[in-house]
């Protein structure tokens, strides 16, 4: 049976849906499920592009993999709400012990990407997973001039959000989905890579 990786995040102009997207098929390609689940806006005129994440989904899952864009250096107000409501799946322990990453993407090289991946941690931390992030094995950490981070995959998108994602970015969104659905299995079945 293959192991779930849920991919949670808020987009508001596309650039971390698109991250996401990227990371879903690096889970497929290996054997996992990526299933990909946006948290509620807060602004009610908002559609997102991928269904509303439920409670029972996250606690069904075997990983997460959070994603947000900047905001003044933090995660975005809609994700922060949805850890807020999460103090049920706390008490149960419902992710302890469950792999987990994050990502991001800011309007400039020096836009916050770090400090949003770094505080994107501590709710995860506080539900007991296992944080994963990219290791310096991968060459395109070492060779990227745009985004990408030992803390998790990231996009510069560009103060109007038109950037391209570039290929060094595209090479991490997919080794970060490997690596997590990698370990995943390996925690799930004891199987090893």
């Amino acid at each position: 049976m293959k192991v779930k990786v849920l991919i949670l995040y808020y987009s508001k102009h596309g650039s971390v849906a698109k991250l996401a997207d990227k990371i879903a098929i690096g889970v497929q390609q290996a054997g996992a499920e990526a299933i990909l689940r946006s948290v509620q806006p807060l602004d009610p005129a908002e559609q997102p592009q991928h269904p509303v994440i439920n409670e029972q989904e996250l606690i069904e899952c075997d990983a997460l993999i959070v994603g947000s864009p900047v905001r003044f250096g933090v995660m975005a107000a809609p994700l922060k709400a949805f850890w807020d409501q999460t103090s049920q799946a706390w008490i149960r322990g419902s992710l302890i012990d469950k792999p987990a990453g994050v990502f991001t993407s800011s309007g400039s090289m020096h836009g916050g990407n770090e400090s949003t991946l770094l505080g994107m941690m501590l709710p995860l931390l506080h539900h007991g997973m296992l944080l994963c992030g990219l290791p310096y094995s991968e060459p395109a950490l070492n060779q990227t001039n745009q985004g990408g981070t030992p803390y998790g995959p990231s996009h510069v998108s560009g103060m109007t959000g038109d950037k391209a994602f570039s290929r060094d970015e595209q090479t991490l969104c997919l080794a970060f989905g490997q690596r997590i659905a990698r370990i995943t299995q390996q925690l799930t079945t004891g199987a090893s890579h």
